[in-house]
């Protein structure tokens, strides 16, 4: 009898846990895309633009972005050269703030990763390579690994800037160096799973991003001077291009920023300073990639790029204060336009709709996502905040998260 009893409620617990959904939230948005599952959302702004639910505008400073979880904001900044972690409930109050790491302390010190939640955890790293996992409840640290000095990795100049991918039961970092480039950890305990053979580079300041090809899982990520595809389960490197080839300008800049865009076997890599934008066609195995063709014209800085029916848009790099948006086909590289609006920024994407955020002076553009020209439908300008516009914006349960440096603002772009 109590046998049965034991089984009955294991069965229960088992049925209970497959019907109750894991919350996830990352960099970017679902697969890292920037491309949100989105519908219902307004296609024209008032002309002040859409209606400001709340805004915080005492928070650390950071570049990162929001991830939401739990009925959640959960929020990097920096504070007294260390990196915390804020969680803000969804009228715009803050929960608890708390630090996790060591934050960057030279050039452009604030924070730059944006968190990855699964579950009840949350994962991250710090501007000096420190990883945590912490409660998503409690703000309790579970377990925390000083990884870039445990593991003899290296830093840009501007620190390390990766926020941490996860696949099964393990989260996966890059401090590079003369020692590894990629390792995996334990996601409950943070112990070492595996330490990838070293490609002697650097880290650059990329988010990797998990790929499926013909069902082979793969992590591709960009070091300084590289393009890898790791495999996820062992940390053996499958393939590797040199990135840092196809650099350009006058000062050759291998300061690669941007996590790749990714489908049915192809690969588009670019970052700004001139730098060679490439598509990558994988073979069969994902063993080997070759070069399908090299764009000279869309050099995203940092604002990130999407992929919308067969088209990639982003702006480019004139210099570090301007650039214009761009339109490519996918498969052929081939330009559809090149328009000036504002300034460079970062780029997502919603129900055929570009969201566009200036990095100079803050505006934020709709945009109708048509290949045939960068169609303005309205902007406006963020109130508040200060530093440069370089968080990249998210959108959930049609609220769009604007971040500026110190400040937090939230959006309703719900259709009525």
């Amino acid at each position: 009898m109590n046998r049965l009893f034991l089984i009955s409620i294991v069965l229960i617990g088992t049925l209970t846990q497959c019907k109750t959904k894991i919350e996830k939230s990352e960099w970017r948005g679902p697969n890292r895309t920037g491309v949100y599952a989105e519908t219902g959302l307004l296609k024209q702004w008032p002309a002040e633009g859409p209606k400001l639910l709340w805004h915080l505008d005492s928070v650390p400073t950071g570049y990162s972005s929001v991830a939401i979880a739990h009925n959640t904001v959960y929020l990097t900044g920096l504070k007294d050269s260390m990196d915390y972690l804020m969680a803000i409930d969804m009228e715009g109050k803050l929960k608890w703030q708390i630090p996790y790491g060591r934050g960057w302390d030279k050039s452009f010190t604030d924070t730059r990763c944006t968190p990855t939640i699964e579950a009840e955890r949350i994962y991250l790293s710090s501007g000096r390579g420190d990883v945590a996992c912490v409660n998503a409840h409690s703000g309790v640290i579970i377990w925390d690994v000083k990884a870039s000095e445990k593991f003899e990795g290296e830093y840009g100049s501007w620190g390390i800037s990766e926020s941490l991918l996860l696949w099964n039961n393990m989260v996966f970092y890059t401090p590079c160096g003369k020692r590894t480039c990629m390792v995996a950890l334990n996601k409950l305990t943070g112990e070492t799973v595996w330490e990838s053979k070293s490609i002697d580079d650097k880290p650059a300041y990329v988010s990797p991003l998990l790929i499926d090809w013909r069902g082979k899982k793969q992590i591709v990520t960009v070091t300084e001077n590289n393009a890898i595809g790791v495999n996820p389960e062992n940390g053996n490197i499958d393939w590797r291009f040199d990135y840092g080839s196809h650099a350009g300008g006058k000062s050759k800049a291998n300061i690669n920023t941007n996590t790749p865009l990714y489908q049915n076997g192809k690969i588009f890599l670019t970052n700004g300073y001139d730098h060679h934008s490439v598509m990558l066609n994988l073979n069969d195995d994902a063993s080997v990639v070759e070069l399908s063709y090299v764009d000279s014209l869309l050099d995203v800085h940092h604002g990130g790029a999407v992929l919308v029916d067969g088209y990639i848009y982003g702006s480019n790099w004139e210099h570090n204060r301007m650039g214009r948006w761009v339109c490519l086909e996918w498969e052929t590289g081939k330009k559809m336009y090149e328009t000036e609006w504002e300034n460079k920024g970062s780029i997502i994407s919603a129900e055929g709709m570009l969201y566009c955020y200036d990095e100079k002076n803050g505006n934020v553009a709709l945009v109708k996502a048509d290949p045939k020209e960068f169609k303005l439908i309205g902007q406006f300008k963020i109130p508040y905040g200060k530093g440069p516009y370089w968080s990249h914006m998210v959108i959930q349960d049609a609220v769009l998260y604007v971040r500026h440096g110190n400040a937090l603002m939230a959006y309703s772009i719900k259709e009525s």
